[in-house]
């Protein structure tokens, strides 16, 4: 692969991007959602209702569990570490946010240069099919990391300034920065080479939309898991996951490749 031409390629697909600013919105909001509602969960519904969030049985049985995994908590009361457990669960969703809302990007990558008779001329020039189909897949996931970063960092000064003493400083770890540093951007990446990967081969970006959310499953299921106690992701298992979305990606990329059909579409074009 030349990474200069993926460059080119990417500053060309954020460039029609920036002339379509709207195309970004379905990011945004998935975003701001996914930084309110835990804020709502944690703070909002325990003060409106005046009972704590520590207070609950299951909560408390989930929280002691927990303790084994992230030592910190035990150094708390009972209820910063029932929210230091909360916070720390709801990073998940800034794992899920850039997939479903960037797949959308991703998906149309391609089906719109189909509609929209512009990928022929592309594919005359000497961009490899891989470098094509690598660099849509990152200029779609650009975007959707920038936003998901800035809410990160909404997302941990909202608990500075509304959390309990004590609870930022531990979401400040090793684990978050696996989580939302390597975890999370290879998962999106999957995700958006799924959906160019379908694109290839429809003329519809919905159906690359719906295969490629199908990535967010397992996610939502971690997060659900370990908010019910059932298991916990260790920092370990973190690792390991990200390597499998590391190699899932590569997978994704060849199999990408595979379906693309650049000589009929060139054929059809001439």
């Amino acid at each position: 692969m030349n990474v200069r031409r993926i460059a080119v390629l990417v500053g060309k697909e954020i460039r029609e991007f920036r002339a379509n600013p709207s195309v970004i919105i379905p990011v945004l909001i998935v975003v701001v959602l996914c930084t309110i509602l835990p804020f709502v969960v944690v703070v909002v519904v325990p003060r409106a209702t005046g009972q704590s969030i520590a207070d609950d049985r299951s909560m408390q049985q989930v929280v002691a569990a927990a303790t084994g995994h992230l030592p910190a908590l035990a150094a708390l009361d009972a209820q910063t570490a029932a929210e230091a457990f909360m916070f720390q669960q709801f990073l998940m969703l800034f794992l899920m946010a850039p997939i479903v809302g960037a797949v959308s990007l991703a998906a149309y990558a391609v089906v719109g240069e189909k509609q929209g008779r512009t990928l022929e001329p592309l594919l005359t020039t000497p961009v490899s099919t891989v470098e094509l189909l690598v660099a849509k897949a990152v200029a779609a996931f650009l975007p959707a990391v920038a936003i998901e970063a800035a809410g990160t960092v909404v997302y941990l000064a909202l608990i500075a300034a509304l959390g309990s003493p004590g609870v930022l400083a531990t979401l400040l770890t090793m684990r978050t920065v696996l989580l939302l540093g390597i975890l999370g951007p290879f998962a999106s990446l999957a995700a958006l080479q799924a959906a160019i990967a379908v694109s290839s081969r429809v003329n519809d970006a919905r159906s690359a939309q719906q295969i490629a959310v199908l990535l967010v499953l397992p996610l939502a299921g971690m997060l659900v898991g370990q908010l019910s106690g059932l298991f916990y992701i260790s920092t370990w298992m973190l690792v390991a996951a990200s390597g499998a979305m590391t190699a899932v990606w590569v997978v994704l990329v060849l199999l990408s490749v595979a379906l693309f059909e650049r000589e009929t579409i060139l054929t059809r074009w001439r």
